[in-house]
C-alpha cells in the first residue's frame, strides 16, 4: 500500500487543559526569584513573582473600569513591557485582546475597532512617523470633550475607555499607569472570583490577518490554542527556566507573542526585548549584555545583523537556539547563523495566524540541510494531510494543499461565518492555501502557494485588500496588485493601473501618496505601472501569473 501525505503529531506529553492566567500563576510560584521580562530600552528588569504581581493588578485595574470577560480590548502599540503586561492581564480578567498592527493607519484602525467591537483601546502616543493620538482623535473627535471612561463615539459607539501609555495627559483617555495604582483587596478578589469562571476554550486573543476578500479577518483564538502552541515551540527549542530569549519581532503578530512571549512563559524562560522595533545594533547590544541563549527573527533581520559593520566585535557565544520564520532561509543564510552566530540548535518553524500559529518545526538535531530545505515534522497532538484538487489525500511526495487539523485550528474569523466555513471545512480541516510536499520521512517543504499573497520582508500583503482601498482614488478605473522579486524583501508589491478616462495626469507619486497615512507603509506598492488592459483568459478571467512575468521583465527583475 502506498503511503499517504497524512502525518499525526503522536506525542507522550499531553495538552495543557488551563487557561493562561492559571499556569502564569503556577509558572510564578515555581519560578519567583527568574528573571520573567527585560525590556532594555524601559529598564525594565522583573522578576516572575514581581511580573506576575502588575499582571494581576492591571487584571483587577480593567475590570475595575467596568469591562466585563468578553469584552474586546485592541492594543496598538510598538514592543514595550506594558504591551506583554497587557497580553496576560486580559487573559487573567477573561477579556479579548485585539492585536492591532503598529503600522495601520486611520482606515484600517477604524476598521478593526468596528469590527470586533472593541470596547477599550490602549495606545502608545506614538510610533515611528505615526502619530497614534491624533489618528484616534481623528476617529473619535467626540473624545476631546469626554470624560476618561465616558467616550460616546457616533462612528464606534461600543468604544467607552481610551488608555494611553506614558506619563502626559490626553483629554477623554486614562493613564496606563494609573490603573495599576490604587487596587484593593476587594478589586484583586473580584478578579479571582472572574478569572475561576474563566474556561481554556474560551476566546483570548483576535488576530487580523488579511484576506482574499479585501478586508482584514479577525482570527479569532483561544487559551488552550495559543498556550499549547507556544509550550510545545518551547519544548522543540529544548527551553528551560535557564535560558533567555531575545524576541525582536514585533508583538502584535504571533511571532512575538506566542513563539516568543508564551514559548518563555511555559518554560520559565525570561523574554528580552531590546528595543520597540528591530534595530540590529540593538539586537547585537542587548545578546551580549543580557548573555541570551535565544535569538527569533526573519530571514532579513539575521541578515542586517550578521551585515552590521561591528558584527565581529560582539560576544555571542551564549546562543544556542531561536527561531528563523516568516520567509524561507536561503541555506548561505543558516550557515552564517549557526556558524558565525553560534545558534547551533536553531530552528525553522512553519505555520499561520489561524493555527495559533506553528504546525510544522524543525528539531535541533534535524542535519542543516533539512532547517533549509524543509519545514520540519507535524507539531506534537496536530494532524495535517496534503490534498489534490478534488479533495483527496496524495501520495508522499506528491504537491497538493496543506491541510490542518486539531487544537491549534482558530475559532473561526469573528463576526464572519461565511468566510470561516471557506476555510474550516466540516471535518475541522484548517485549508491554508499552501502547496506542500511530505516526504516518507515526514519532513514537509512548502512549493508555492494557491493564494496570491505577497511575503515582503517576512510581512504578509494581500493584494485584494490593497486593490480594494486604492478602488478608492477617482483615476483608478482598475487595479491589479501582484509580487515582483526584490533582493532584499524576497518581493515587493507592484500596482497595475488602467485609469479613468480624462485621467492621464495621475503618477505614480500620487499613487503612493494617496496611501501615504491611510494603509501600513509595508501595503503601499513600491512599484506602479499604468497599463491599458490585463492578460485574461477567454472567459475573461485575468491571469495574474502572466502580468506578474510581465511587470518582472519589464522592471528588468526577471521572472517571478
Amino acid at each position: 500500500m502506498q503511503d499517504m501525505s497524512y502525518v499525526h503529531g503522536a506525542h507522550e506529553t499531553p495538552l495543557i487543559g488551563a487557561t493562561i492566567g492559571a499556569y502564569l500563576d503556577a509558572i510564578a510560584a515555581r519560578y519567583s526569584q527568574h528573571d520573567a521580562l527585560i525590556v532594555a530600552h524601559q529598564q525594565v528588569r522583573w522578576t516572575y513573582g514581581e511580573f506576575q504581581q502588575r499582571v494581576r493588578r492591571l487584571a483587577a485595574g480593567l475590570l475595575k473600569l467596568g469591562l466585563q470577560p468578553g469584552e474586546r480590548i485592541g492594543i496598538w502599540s510598538q514592543n514595550c513591557a506594558e504591551w506583554v503586561l497587557t497580553q496576560f492581564a486580559t487573559a487573567k480578567a477573561g477579556l479579548i485582546m485585539v492585536n492591532i498592527n503598529p503600522a495601520y493607519r486611520r482606515a484600517e484602525l477604524e476598521y478593526v475597532l468596528d469590527k470586533v467591537s472593541c470596547s477599550a483601546l490602549i495606545l502608545s502616543p506614538s510610533f515611528k512617523s505615526s502619530d497614534y493620538l491624533a489618528i484616534v482623535q481623528d476617529v473619535v473627535p467626540e473624545i476631546a470633550a469626554s470624560r476618561a471612561g465616558q467616550l460616546q463615539s457616533t462612528r464606534l459607539p461600543q468604544l467607552r475607555h481610551v488608555i494611553r501609555l506614558g506619563q502626559d495627559a490626553t483629554p477623554g483617555m486614562h493613564n496606563f499607569d494609573c490603573l495599576l495604582d490604587g487596587i484593593t483587596g476587594a478589586d484583586l478578589a473580584h478578579l479571582d472570583a472572574v478569572s475561576a469562571t474563566l474556561q481554556f476554550d474560551d476566546a483570548v486573543n483576535i488576530q487580523f490577518t488579511s484576506g482574499t476578500t479585501g478586508a482584514p479577518k479577525g482570527a479569532t483564538l483561544t487559551h488552550h490554542n495559543i498556550l499549547n502552541n507556544g509550550f510545545f515551540i518551547g519544548e522543540a527549542m529544548r527551553l528551560t527556566e535557564q535560558d533567555r530569549l531575545c524576541i525582536p519581532v514585533p508583538l502584535y503578530h504571533c511571532f512575538g507573542m506566542v513563539l516568543g512571549n508564551l514559548a518563555c512563559v511555559t518554560h520559565g524562560a525570561a523574554m528580552v526585548f531590546p528595543g520597540e522595533g528591530f534595530d540590529p545594533k540593538a539586537v547585537l547590544d542587548t545578546v551580549q549584555a543580557e548573555r541570551c541563549t535565544g535569538l527569533h527573527g526573519v530571514p532579513t533581520m539575521f541578515i542586517a545583523m550578521l551585515d552590521h559593520p561591528d558584527f565581529q566585535q560582539y560576544d555571542l557565544s551564549s546562543l544556542r537556539t531561536g527561531i528563523m520564520a516568516g520567509s524561507p532561509c536561503p541555506m548561505e543564510v543558516m550557515t552564517r547563523v549557526i556558524e558565525l552566530m553560534h545558534m547551533d540548535e536553531i530552528t525553522i518553524a512553519y505555520g499561520m495566524t489561524e493555527t495559533s500559529p506553528v504546525s510544522f518545526q524543525t528539531a535541533i538535531e534535524d542535519p542543516r540541510a533539512m532547517r533549509v530545505s524543509s519545514i520540519g515534522r507535524v507539531h506534537p497532538h496536530l494532524e495535517v494531510k496534503i490534498i489534490d484538487g478534488e479533495g483527496r489525500i496524495v501520495p508522499r511526495g506528491e504537491k497538493g494543499e496543506l491541510l490542518t487539523r486539531g487544537y491549534s485550528v482558530m475559532q473561526g474569523y469573528w463576526g464572519d461565518p461565511d468566510k470561516t466555513a471557506e476555510a474550516i471545512d466540516a471535518a475541522r480541516w484548517m485549508h491554508t492555501g499552501d502547496l506542500a510536499v511530505i516526504d516518507a520521512n515526514g519532513f514537509c517543504s512548502i512549493v508555492g502557494r494557491s493564494k496570491d499573497m505577497v511575503i515582503r520582508g517576512g510581512e504578509n500583503i494581500y493584494p485584494r485588500e490593497v486593490e480594494e482601498f486604492l478602488y478608492r482614488h477617482p483615476g483608478v478605473l482598475d487595479v491589479q496588485c501582484v509580487g515582483v522579486p526584490d533582493a532584499k524583501y524576497g518581493e515587493e508589491l507592484c500596482a497595475c493601473i488602467i485609469l479613468r478616462p480624462g485621467a492621464q495626469a495621475t503618477t505614480a507619486e500620487d499613487i503612493r501618496a494617496f496611501c501615504d497615512g491611510q494603509i501600513a507603509y509595508y501595503k503601499i506598492p513600491r512599484y506602479v505601472r499604468f497599463v491599458g488592459e490585463f492578460p485574461m483568459t477567454v472567459t475573461g478571467k485575468i491571469q495574474k501569473y502572466l502580468l506578474r512575468q510581465q511587470v518582472a521583465t519589464d522592471l528588468g527583475l526577471g521572472p517571478d
